[in-house]
């Protein structure tokens, strides 16, 4: 019951997008179109899931033990690096139109601060290993679903005509903040 709690938490209470404002570059920059949005959603999560249960163990089984602590922006970094080039290679290789798609915003994912926010957050409020994954994967669905909603609402943006004032990335901004705005309803809810 407690991991389904803190995966709910993480999708829609403190979603990472229109809560804590983490991950916005790819979030602004990648969802012009729904199909790649989702793209880089997927993308998102595994890198979130897997470096969730990687960063856990190596903050468990080497920082902590040798008492490393301080390092482990550093090693989560390095982590997520290794992850992203992994989904890189494999983009290119399987699915290139993705590889296209996403373009510079795939190389972003090991900076995207939504990710090492997650594997942070993990570690700072002392999540068992199922707890890390969870969370780190329910970031990334939370990521994935604000994404892809508020890549539809640009395309019925970019379809609908907007004063000449308001064209563009201030009609963007403006969506972004009444999604937010909507996102903060859940915050309200309490479990107790």
């Amino acid at each position: 019951m407690k991991i389904l709690l803190l995966m709910f938490t993480a999708i829609l209470v403190e979603n990472f997008i229109f809560s804590k404002f983490y991950g916005c570059c790819p979030f602004l920059g990648v969802s012009e179109k729904p199909d790649t949005a989702l793209g880089m959603g997927m993308a998102v999560t595994f890198v979130m899931t897997v470096s969730g249960a990687a960063t856990w163990l190596v903050y468990r089984f080497i920082l902590s033990p040798l008492h490393l602590e301080y390092l482990k922006t550093v090693a989560f970094i390095l982590v997520i690096a290794a992850l992203v080039q992994f989904i890189e290679m494999f983009l290119r290789r399987f699915i290139p139109a993705l590889y296209t798609a996403l373009g510079i915003y795939l190389p972003l994912i090991t900076t995207n601060c939504a990710v090492l926010s997650a594997a942070l957050l993990a570690v700072q409020n002392s999540y068992s290993f199922g707890e890390a994954v969870a969370f780190g994967f329910s970031a990334a669905l939370g990521f994935t679903l604000a994404i892809t909603v508020f890549a539809g609402v640009r395309a019925r943006i970019q379809a609908s005509e907007a004063p000449r004032a308001f064209q563009g990335f201030p009609l963007t901004l403006i969506a972004a903040g009444l999604l937010a705005m909507a996102f903060s309803c859940f915050s309200g809810i309490s479990f107790g």
